[in-house]
């Protein structure tokens, strides 16, 4: 019998070569599926890359945030990104999975990863925003506890915003998860 895959989660730094790759790939993912939708075209070229060059992630660094990068099988698959925004709130941001790796439970691993790394910062409470199109980010938050809320920013492309309370719960473990499809997307 052969073992599956698992995931595994990992803090890197977000101007490492896996984070700029994944981040990449999410970009243009969401670029990408706003242009479509919105404009019947795919994101220019050059735009992508002033995007992707305004919007490093260094948000992420130590000591006030933190990149998990998720690798399933041992291949990068997948990001999440937390940063305080006081010092009770901190933001979810850059939850993305590789579209063939989807549905396998890595998104909420991410998910729950950040909320550990966030309550590690001291924080409480966590936040997010997320476009009308991305229904399915929409369902893995409210699957994952969180419920809608007003703005709390006026980002150009937000059109839900979520919010949780994080408590006071111990850190999960959230280093592997088993690769069966048990815990879909």
């Amino acid at each position: 019998m052969t073992t599956p895959p698992t995931w595994t989660i990992t803090t890197e730094p977000f101007d490492a070569p896996v984070a700029h790759a994944l981040w990449r790939a999410y970009y243009t993912e969401v670029s990408d599926r706003y242009y479509l939708l919105h404009e019947g075209r795919r994101t220019d070229p050059a735009e992508l890359e002033r995007e992707i060059a305004a919007h490093t992630g260094a948000e992420l660094a130590p000591p006030g945030g933190r990149l998990l990068v998720g690798w399933y099988g041992g291949e990068p698959a997948g990001t999440a990104g937390v940063r305080l925004r006081d010092a009770g709130t901190a933001e979810l941001t850059r939850v993305f999975v590789r579209a063939g790796l989807r549905g396998r439970g890595g998104a909420a691993l991410l998910v729950r990863g950040a909320e550990d790394a966030a309550r590690a910062l001291g924080a409480t409470r966590m936040i997010l925003d997320t476009r009308g199109d991305l229904v399915e980010a929409r369902a893995l938050y409210a699957r994952l506890g969180y419920a809608e809320t007003e703005p709390h920013n006026s980002a150009p492309y937000a059109d839900h915003w979520f919010g949780k309370p994080l408590g006071q719960e111990a850190p999960r473990v959230t280093a592997t998860a088993s690769g069966d499809g048990s815990n879909p997307e």
